[in-house]
């Protein structure tokens, strides 16, 4: 409270607080995501259609877009979060701030979860 005083500043609001913790963590998992599919591509196979040895029926996908297609997008997704942050102050998807960020972090560890899949998936057919 003292401190406060002298320095002028402000205690966070909700959103603040929540962005904050929110956009730190995505930036760990984005972190993350990076280098399981930097680890991994060290060890697959760089071939024209990686998921042809995945899944024969699949559409054909390169190596490279298999394994950085999710964590760009997420780098993308996290610089649209850390840097709009009065644009996403301003647009509100529910009435209440904790549901909207726990909405978001739902989706950003599922596509989390499906980044380091893949790079599971190339790294063991790369053994």
């Amino acid at each position: 409270m003292a401190l406060q005083a002298i320095r002028g500043e402000h205690a966070p609001d909700e959103f603040t607080r929540l962005h904050r913790t929110f956009t730190q963590h995505f930036g760990l998992a984005v972190g993350f995501a990076w280098a399981a599919s930097a680890y991994a591509a060290a060890y697959a196979p760089w071939v024209r259609n990686i998921r042809g040895l995945i899944d024969p029926f699949g559409r054909a996908e390169g190596t490279a877009s298999y394994l950085f297609a999710l964590p760009a997008l997420m780098a993308a997704a996290w610089l649209c979060v850390a840097l709009g942050s009065e644009g996403l102050r301003n647009s509100r998807l529910f009435k209440n701030q904790s549901v909207e960020f726990g909405v978001a972090g739902l989706v950003a560890f599922a596509v989390f979860c499906m980044a380091v899949y893949r790079a599971v998936t190339a790294y063991s057919l790369g053994l």
